[in-house]
C-alpha cells in the first residue's frame, strides 16, 4: 500500500516538490555569490550542471548575465516572454514567482506555503490563480520559471530567473504501475506460502504440548513437554514441566498422607478396638486403667481428624480470626504447664524463660492452637535428654517504628533437619521423618497450619536447625 501510495497516487506531488527544492537551492547559491568577480563563471558551472537556464536581470529587464543550457527554453526562445515586465511582477508579488509554461501560455501561480492569500490578476498570455492548477493542466505542463528579487552590493534590486524543464511523469507512472502489479502478485503468493511455512513450524511443538497436557490431565506426571522454535514456546514447556513435577510432588505428598493416616489411624483404633474387647468379655480387665487407654486413643484420633479439619478451613479460608486483647505471656505459661504435667511421667522437662509479660490483640484460640503444634513437634524430635526450651524475647521492628515485635522460640535437642528438608517442611503432608514410630505421631499437617495461622495474622516464622544440633521453631507478631 505505501509503495502505491509513494510511487503511483502521489508521485506528481513529490516530483513538483524536489524540482522547486532543486530551482530553489540553485536560486540561492546565485544570490550568495552575485556580488564575486566570478559569477559569470559559477552562473555557466551552476547552470550546466543541474541542466537549467539562467538570466540575471536589471531593474528595467536588461540582461546582465545568462546562461542557456537547455535547448528551446522559454526564457530565451520564446518571444513573447516579457524580460522587461517582470522585475515589476516578481516585486509585487513579494520578490518570489512561479511559472508554468504549457501549450495554453503562461500560468503563473504563487506556491501555497509562500503566499496563498495572493491576488488574481491577468495580464496577456499570463494567468494568474491562487490554487495550484488541476490535474488536467498539471499532466500538460513541462518548463518551470522561477523568479526572484536579489540585491547586489550597490543596493540594486536584481532579478533572477532560473528555467527548468519537468519531465512528464504519466510514463513513469504507468511503468511503476505495472511493476506494482507484478510485485503485488508475487509478495501475496510468498507471504501466504511463508505463512504456510511458519504456521507449520509454530503449530507442530503446540500440538505436541497439546498431546502431552492430555497426558498430563489423565494422571501420567511422568509426561515432559518438549518445545522448540521460538522462545515462548519454549518458556511454555519449561512451565508445564515444572508444573508436572510440582503435581508429581502433590501427588506423592498426598499418597504419603493417606499412608501416614492410614497407619496413624489404624493403630488408635485397634488399640481401642481390643481394649473394648477385653472389657466386655473379660471381667478382670474392665477396669478405669484400660478405660483411660480408650480415652487417650480417642483423643489421639480426635487429634488427627482435626488436623485435616483445621487445615482444609484454613486453606480455603472458611476460618476467621478474631483479635483480642490478651496476656500472651500467661497463656503460653498455662499451655506449658499442662504439657509438663501431662509429659513428666515420660521424663520431658519443658522450660519457659520470658523477659517481661507480653499482651497484644490476636485470636488466642488459634495463637495457641500454632504453638501447641509446635511444641508437639518439638516433644515428638526431641533428644534422649527430652528437654525443650520456650524463650519469648521483644524487639522493635526496623520497619515499623510504631510498635514493638515479640519472638517466641521453641528450641529442641533432636537429630534435626536436613539443608535440603528445609524449603518444605511448612508444605501440607509434608514429613521429614519418612518412617512410623510409636512416638512420633501426626499426618504432617501441624506446620503447615501453623504457617497459614500465622499468615492470618500477619506474623513472621522461621526455623533454623542442623543435623545433630537440634532445631529451633520461631514466629514473631506485632505487639
Amino acid at each position: 500500500m505505501l509503495l502505491w501510495f509513494f510511487q503511483v497516487i502521489f508521485l506528481n506531488s513529490f516530483y513538483k516538490g524536489i524540482k522547486i527544492n532543486e530551482i530553489k537551492a540553485t536560486a540561492n547559491t546565485i544570490e550568495k555569490s552575485i556580488n564575486d568577480e566570478n559569477i559569470a563563471t559559477i552562473i555557466s558551472t551552476v547552470s550546466e550542471n543541474n541542466d537549467i537556464c539562467i538570466k540575471v536581470l536589471s531593474s528595467s529587464g536588461d540582461t546582465i548575465y545568462s546562461s542557456h543550457v537547455v535547448k528551446g527554453c522559454i526564457i530565451h526562445s520564446k518571444p513573447d516572454f516579457d524580460e522587461k515586465a517582470l522585475p515589476s511582477e516578481v516585486t509585487n508579488n513579494d520578490g518570489e514567482l512561479f511559472q508554468y509554461y504549457n501549450h495554453d501560455g503562461y500560468t503563473r501561480e504563487t506556491e501555497p506555503d509562500l503566499a496563498p492569500d495572493s491576488a488574481s490578476t491577468e495580464t496577456d498570455n499570463t494567468q494568474v490563480q491562487d490554487k495550484p492548477p488541476s490535474d488536467e493542466k498539471e499532466k500538460e505542463k513541462d518548463t518551470l520559471i522561477y523568479s526572484k528579487t536579489i540585491i547586489d552590493a550597490n543596493d540594486e534590486e536584481l532579478t533572477l530567473v532560473l528555467n527548468s524543464m519537468i519531465s512528464p511523469v504519466n510514463a513513469t507512472v504507468n511503468t511503476l504501475r505495472v511493476q506494482l502489479y507484478y510485485i503485488t502478485a508475487f509478495m501475496i503468493l510468498f507471504s501466504v506460502i511463508l505463512a504456510l511455512v511458519i504456521a507449520k513450524w509454530i503449530s507442530r511443538p503446540i500440538e505436541a504440548i497439546n498431546n502431552s497436557a492430555k497426558m498430563l490431565a489423565t494422571g501420567d506426571y511422568s509426561t515432559r513437554f518438549k518445545g522448540t522454535g521460538y522462545q515462548e514456546i519454549a518458556e511454555l514447556s519449561d512451565t508445564l514441566n515444572y508444573t508436572a513435577k510440582e503435581l508429581s510432588k502433590v501427588e506423592l505428598l498426598r499418597q504419603e498422607l493417606i499412608a501416614n493416616i492410614s497407619h496413624d489411624l489404624r493403630t488408635p483404633l485397634t488399640l481401642i478396638s481390643g481394649y473394648a474387647e477385653a472389657m466386655r468379655d473379660l471381667p478382670d480387665e474392665n477396669n478405669s486403667e484400660n478405660a483411660q487407654i480408650i480415652v487417650d486413643e480417642t483423643k489421639r484420633l480426635t487429634t488427627l481428624v482435626n488436623d485435616v479439619m483445621d487445615i482444609s478451613k484454613l486453606q480455603t479460608g472458611n476460618i476467621s480470626i478474631h483479635r483480642q486483647p490478651y496476656n500472651l505471656t500467661a497463656s503460653l505459661g498455662d499451655s506449658i504447664n499442662r504439657m509438663n504435667k501431662l509429659m513428666e511421667m515420660d521424663g520431658y522437662q519443658i522450660d519457659f524463660i520470658a523477659d517481661q509479660e507480653v499482651t497484644l490483640a490476636a485470636d488466642e484460640s488459634r495463637i495457641s492452637q500454632a504453638f501447641y503444634n509446635l511444641l508437639t513437634n518439638a516433644i515428638n524430635y526431641t533428644g534422649e535428654d527430652k528437654k525443650i526450651t520456650i524463650s519469648q524475647t521483644i524487639f522493635p521492628n526496623p520497619a515499623d517504628d510504631l510498635a514493638d515485635w515479640v519472638k517466641i522460640e521453641v528450641a529442641d535437642s533432636g537429630e534435626g533437619i536436613a539443608a535440603e528438608d528445609l524449603p518444605y517442611i511448612w508444605d501440607r503432608y509434608y514429613k521429614v521423618d519418612k518412617t512410623h514410630k510409636r512416638a512420633v505421631t501426626g499426618t504432617g499437617l501441624g506446620l503447615s497450619i501453623v504457617k497459614s495461622i500465622l499468615d492470618m495474622h500477619r506474623g513472621d516464622y522461621g526455623v533454623t536447625s542442623k543435623i545433630n544440633e537440634g532445631s529451633v521453631f520461631w514466629f514473631t507478631l506485632k505487639i
